[in-house]
């Protein structure tokens, strides 16, 4: 028996944020990071409080470190709040999962209402169960999963992304189109997080490039805001694969932007996980035929199998090449001989990261390690 759940109330478009109006006669704790301040970003979310009503907690960092969690337990035990706000990337929302749940353990509480606002298009923290936390003495990334940590609902309002960026809209776009390939290819996939991902992955074709080239563009932003949650919510059901498995070796070691290393990998683990051996073979492996019908649902050449892969990784190249992203770690100043001389620690790591479990192939580590020759 299989069971599907949402728990999240979502509401999404432009205005939404006015539902923030409807809190009234409660403390508020806001968690978020500097420039959400410095930039007046945060105006958007305070008009919309009572004045008074709230304190804000803005010492998060990309990567949240241990330390920084263990600073928020503490400002959040002074506050008591009843509504917890995260408002930021996916840092600033996995931190506030991480504080809150601690925090309602030390406080032995559970009445405590959780509203998640995005402010990036990638991480689809919002209606996921999982929190990255990172040991930086360590260089270790350390994932929470846990149902305790789905927020009560989840604010996608696309005015707050319409100044993202270009080079972080791309890296997390790409976040977002991984994580919706790698729930589709999940072992634990089912009729309705395919629906989900099958979303997403559209999305994400149409609407990313026109994100990326004209941060205004508001029905582009809207979209991908909604892929990110779409998305989400697909893995939240299904898990990863070693897509981010190797991303989060990666990232905690060598500090490369999440959503660009997993762009980065992204051709390789589908090329790996098809296992398309020889031009005679016509028994294809599961994987192999999900991302041929991903090639059909975009409308590519999907002739046989093989073709159908072949195709959706051009597709991925060709949006890579579209918003000028790098294709290999050399380009992100990774120092190869470091990696090298790392590499089997990598694979290690990864082939043990909770993602590999829901992986369609089961990689050993050899398997990892070719995939990290290929990215250097």
């Amino acid at each position: 028996m299989h069971s599907f759940e949402i728990k999240t109330k979502i509401k999404f478009g432009e205005g939404s944020l006015k539902a923030l109006q409807e809190i009234q006669n409660k403390k508020i704790l806001i968690i978020t990071d500097p420039f959400m301040v410095e930039s007046k970003a945060i105006d958007k979310i305070l008009v919309n409080l009572k004045e008074g009503s709230y304190e804000v907690f803005s010492d998060i960092v990309p990567d949240p470190p241990i330390e920084t969690v263990v600073s928020g337990i503490e400002v959040f035990k002074e506050v008591n709040p009843d509504v917890l706000i995260a408002l930021g990337g996916g840092s600033a929302i996995d931190a506030s999962k991480a504080i809150m749940d601690f925090s309602k353990k030390i406080l032995k509480t559970n009445d405590i209402e959780f509203i998640a606002i995005p402010t990036t298009s990638g991480t689809g923290s919002e209606v996921t169960s999982f929190s990255v936390i990172t040991d930086k003495q360590k260089g270790t990334k350390y994932p929470l999963v846990s149902d305790d940590l789905l927020p009560n609902v989840a604010i996608l309002d696309p005015e707050l992304v319409k100044t993202v960026p270009n080079f972080i809209t791309a890296d997390t776009g790409m976040d977002v189109l991984t994580h919706a390939i790698e729930a589709y290819v999940s072992t634990e996939a089912n009729d309705f997080s395919d629906a989900l991902a099958e979303k997403a992955i559209k999305l994400v074709f149409k609407y990313l490039s026109r994100a990326y080239k004209d941060g205004n563009d508001i029905e582009a932003r809207e979209k991908m805001h909604n892929a990110s949650c779409l998305a989400g919510m697909a893995f939240n059901q299904t898990s990863l694969g070693i897509n981010h498995s190797i991303a989060h070796v990666l990232g905690g070691k060598f500090h490369v932007p999440h959503g660009r290393t997993n762009s980065i990998l992204l051709p390789h683990v589908i090329e790996y996980n098809a296992d398309i051996v020889g031009y005679t073979n016509t028994k294809y492996s599961m994987a192999a035929n999900k991302y041929a019908q991903i090639s059909m649902l975009l409308g590519l050449n999907t002739s046989n199998v093989r073709m159908g892969v072949k195709n959706l990784v051009n597709e991925i190249k060709k949006l890579q090449r579209e918003m000028n992203m790098v294709t290999n770690l050399s380009q992100c100043k990774v120092n190869i001989y470091d990696l090298s001389s790392v590499e089997n620690e990598i694979a290690i790591l990864a082939i043990n990261d909770g993602c590999t479990k829901t992986n369609p192939r089961v990689p050993t580590e050899k398997d990892i390690i070719d995939i990290l020759n290929k990215i250097k």
